[in-house]
């Protein structure tokens, strides 16, 4: 994994230390002065789509991601909940990647509309939630909704669903995943970018992009998910394996076998 984006000098270094733990590359990781990019929300009872309270971007306002040279030719790019802009920006400075996904959220949908479009005319896939779609492209059917995004740009569309598990639409075909059943939801904030790792971590693990290794991944995506949601913060992940999530990709398999 390669990491591009900017902390600010608040930034704990123990944080740092733990990508340092996991092989991360931090080359393309940057301190500036000021504070941290910062996301407050508030859920309901049923941890659905939380409700966004403030949004501080910080550092994040004048970052412009200059990536390394050893980064400009991986082939599996995954743009994060970025501004539109700086996902272009990091998207101009790649050589020809096999597949690039992204992320958004409602903030760059309501007040960045016109450089999000630029990002989804060149990249393969969009991972969003429900309420993403239906502000997005003003149709309250998901599933007409994902179509309508597919003409934007993206071949493939993921709608992350909570609790419910999620949707792809990948080209003409539908594919739907339940989640894993957890007993104790805890902190569901990053189960999307949790999703979004397990997702592009298996298919860059298997180096294809065809249907059956995007079911899979999006299996595995789930099951991260899982994971992150029954801790706080990332204290679940960073003590994940390889082994405990194959055991419970076995466990899913049985449950969804008929």
């Amino acid at each position: 994994v390669h990491l591009v984006g900017v902390v600010g000098k608040d930034f704990p270094r123990e944080h740092i230390e733990k990508l340092i733990a996991h092989n991360i590359d931090l080359d393309g990781l940057y301190t500036a002065a000021g504070k941290t990019f910062r996301w407050s929300g508030k859920y309901n009872e049923d941890f659905a789509d939380p409700e966004t309270l403030s949004t501080e971007l910080n550092v994040f306002a004048d970052f412009s991601p200059d990536l390394p040279k050893n980064y400009r030719d991986i082939p599996f790019v995954f743009l994060g909940n970025i501004h539109p802009k700086l996902q272009l920006k990091v998207l101009e400075q790649m050589n020809s990647p096999k597949l690039v996904a992204a992320d958004t959220m409602n903030f760059w949908i309501e007040g960045e509309r016109d450089a999000l479009l630029d990002v989804l005319k060149k990249i393969d896939i969009l991972i969003i939630n429900e309420l993403e779609v239906r502000m997005l492209t003003g149709v309250r059917s998901i599933l007409s909704g994902a179509k309508k995004i597919q003409q934007m740009g993206p071949s493939t569309l993921v709608v992350k669903r909570g609790a419910y598990g999620s949707l792809a639409v990948i080209g003409d075909d539908i594919f739907l995943v339940p989640a894993y059943p957890t007993e104790d939801v805890v902190d569901p904030t990053g189960a999307g970018d949790s999703f979004a790792g397990g997702f592009m971590g298996y298919i860059a693990s298997e180096g294809k992009i065809d249907p059956q290794t995007m079911r899979k991944g999006i299996v595995y995506g789930s099951l991260v998910a899982s994971f992150n949601v029954e801790n706080f913060s990332v204290q679940n992940l960073e003590k994940l394996t390889i082994e405990k999530l194959n055991e419970r990709f076995e466990k899913f398999r049985q449950m969804t076998k008929f």
